[in-house]
């Protein structure tokens, strides 16, 4: 798109819409997604809610953080290449500030209040994320073979921890989906119309290969925590289906169990990372900050942060010029319902380790989870406010 003052007032008008944004934006991407269509469907009127519609279903059909890449999507829509760059930035930079300085300051938290904190944030991690494998549970498990597929996952990672567990477990769950998960997929589609083309979808997905391939290689050959940093969060955001909750069993096999981030800063930043608006992969900006190689700080938060959204993002602009072909597949849809499915498996088992075995330490912690799970799921308290009881309840626990 040409550099035209109407363009430019137009990545204007998308910068300050997603600013507001994410600002705003509490919830997670489930409420992030109600939120950009009252705001662009309903208010400003960028595009149809059938259109929306089917622009969501390509987000979540992706890896990657959904929520963020219909953000880049709309602003790709209404400001081309710059729009979308400034949707991204303008919707991810206010929450990693804010969890940036939480890491900054985090080394400088003593006493019992301070610590009460800490281990509050690591109970409220708990009941989120016990939140989010029901919820998912309901919607991506609705029968006998998906509930059986994200078993099948729990047994996959519990019997080969690492990253490679999670992975064995995603491409088990895809191939069993197109056996077992053909029936009901849904073929009527509207088409989707975004300015990418051909030529820039192929480069993108090539771009994506060989960062997928080609990281792990360097990191390998050459002795770089840059290098290593790189790897470990692109790959990260690389295998993420279902949802920024999922990105947590990722996470926490590339840097804890290397042991760049302890386990208890890992979980006082994942509940930290909840009472902020904005997706949920800037928690990753919280890791690079607190993580032991380079000494941490903000160069690895920034690397941690465009390296782990970079994958989603590039297979967007990959999928874009060819989705309205693909999506009619069957077995595209199969496949997918499978791998939803062990998704599921994967975060459930991240609900017993590590979240679990390192806050619940006694009937007070569990009395206090299961408090924040129900605050959660039946009197429907923003996230945000649950952090807060919940950070609160740490420090009475301390006390």
């Amino acid at each position: 798109m040409s550099d035209t003052p109407a363009t430019r007032g137009r990545v204007r008008e998308v910068f300050h819409a997603f600013l507001l944004l994410g600002l705003t934006s509490f919830g997670g991407p489930i409420a992030h997604l109600g939120y950009f269509r009252t705001e662009f469907v309903e208010r400003r009127r960028w595009l149809t809610e059938k259109a929306y519609a089917d622009l969501v279903a390509l987000c979540q059909f992706l890896p990657g953080p959904a929520s963020s890449q219909v953000g880049f999507a709309l602003g790709l829509m209404r400001g081309g290449p710059w729009g979308a760059l400034a949707a991204w930035t303008a919707f991810t930079l206010p929450s990693a500030i804010v969890l940036v300085l939480f890491a900054l300051g985090a080394a400088l938290l003593e006493g019992p209040v301070s610590q009460g904190i800490i281990h509050g944030l690591k109970v409220t991690a708990v009941a989120i994320v016990a939140h989010a494998v029901w919820g998912m549970a309901k919607s991506l498990c609705p029968d006998r073979q998906r509930a059986g597929i994200a078993l099948a996952a729990v047994f996959t990672v519990v019997l080969v921890s690492g990253p490679l567990g999670q992975v064995a477990a995603i491409v088990i769950g895809a191939l069993a989906g197109m056996a077992l998960c053909r029936a009901h997929t849904e073929t009527e589609t509207a088409p989707l119309t975004l300015p990418v083309s051909p030529r820039a979808g192929y480069l993108a997905g090539a771009a994506f290969a060989a960062l997928l391939i080609g990281l792990p290689l360097l990191a390998w050959a050459t002795p770089s925590t840059t290098l290593a940093v790189m790897d470990a969060f692109y790959r990260a955001g690389a295998l993420v289906f279902g949802g920024g909750h999922v990105v947590l069993p990722l996470l926490e096999a590339e840097v804890v169990q290397s042991g760049w981030v302890s386990p208890d800063d890992f979980l006082a930043g994942y509940g930290a990372a909840q009472a902020v608006p904005g997706p949920l992969f800037t928690f990753a900006a919280y890791l690079g900050a607190v993580m032991a190689p380079l000494g941490g700080g903000l160069f690895t938060a920034a690397l941690a942060l465009a390296m782990i959204f970079l994958p989603g993002l590039l297979l967007l602009v990959a999928v874009l010029p060819h989705w309205n072909r693909f999506r009619r597949w069957d077995s595209a849809q199969a496949l997918m319902r499978g791998a939803n499915a062990a998704v599921v498996g994967i975060l459930g088992a991240a609900l017993y380790q590590p979240v679990w075995t390192s806050a619940i330490l006694g009937p007070r912690e569990f009395a206090l989870a299961l408090t924040g799970f129900l605050l959660l799921s039946v009197w429907k308290l923003p996230a945000w406010a649950v952090v807060a009881l919940l950070a609160g309840g740490g420090v009475l626990i301390t006390a």
